[in-house]
């Protein structure tokens, strides 16, 4: 049984396709990731999925039917935007959700029950995404739609947050849910890649990142090594001032340091999906 389903979904925006040929299922009790970088179309696929936006060719289904008015009753959705009128109190806007669904507004707790008659516009965006979770669950909701649901909030909050979003698969809920953190791809049971409108990659992380692999550089001079390679074109990325240059020749990367007097220990180490991305975003635009 699928509660979300897209088969061949494509959205054109006049000569260019936002959305290429996606397929994509979300079952009960089950967390779906949506990975990919800005402007891959995850919100564009999201938004035809709800039946917000039109589809250029291919089908949508919610809760096995189109995404109507009331099969959207059913469902719970955490846009960008978070949905949420700045020039409201916290508990305005939960009043105001919770009667478009015709149910009794849930009671606040914790922090939020300390600002019910603050106005949105004037709480840090962690309680803003806070409340707009529950307002998009506060009708129990059979699917769980969310976008970049995290994005901007302290990693404290991010890991509150999921622990929200893994009790309502435990209920049953059906839950697709982008980001643009590659480390909470660990907290879903299975992921979908998009890059530049297509899907190109699905299953378990390990399912995504096999075959690829990356090379980790560490040298004193790590800044000027960083420079050196980005400046050669190389697919570079910085953690901490650790250096990483995904799918990277051991050769070349040598012979590029060596030529500016670096010292540097190089290592071919396993990739990762942000590694996994950025070699298929410049496939795609090479």
């Amino acid at each position: 049984m699928s509660l979300l389903r897209a088969d061949r979904v494509t959205r054109a925006f006049g000569s260019t396709l936002a959305v290429d040929d996606v397929s994509l299922v979300v079952g009960p009790g089950e967390v779906v990731g949506l990975l990919g970088a800005n402007g891959a179309g995850k919100t564009t696929l999201l938004r035809m999925l709800l039946g917000l936006l039109a589809v250029t060719s291919g089908d949508v289904a919610l809760l096995g039917g189109p995404p109507d008015r009331d099969r959207r009753r059913r469902m719970g959705y955490v846009p960008q935007g978070l949905g949420l009128y700045g020039d409201l109190t916290v508990a305005e806007n939960l009043a105001f959700v919770t009667q478009a669904y015709g149910v009794a507004p849930p009671p606040l707790t914790g922090r939020l029950a300390d600002q019910a008659d603050l106005l949105v516009a004037r709480l840090p965006l962690g309680l803003q995404r806070e409340l707009s979770f529950v307002a998009a669950l506060s009708h129990r909701p059979d699917v769980l739609v969310l976008d970049e649901p995290t994005s901007g909030v302290d990693a404290l909050a991010r890991a509150g947050l999921w622990d929200t979003i893994r009790a309502e698969a435990d209920r049953g809920s059906g839950v697709l849910v982008t980001t643009h953190y590659m480390q909470e791809a660990v907290q879903c049971d299975r992921l979908l890649l998009l890059s530049q409108g297509r899907l190109v990659a699905e299953g378990s992380e390990a399912d995504i990142v096999a075959g690829t692999a990356a090379l980790a550089i560490r040298s004193d001079r790590w800044a000027e090594a960083f420079a050196v390679l980005d400046a050669a074109g190389q697919p570079v990325l910085l953690s901490g001032r650790a250096i990483r240059v995904a799918g990277g020749d051991e050769v070349r990367v040598g012979a590029l340091l060596a030529e500016h007097g670096i010292e540097a220990r190089v290592e071919r180490v396993p990739g990762t999906i942000e590694e996994r991305m950025l070699l298929l975003a410049r496939a795609g635009t090479g």
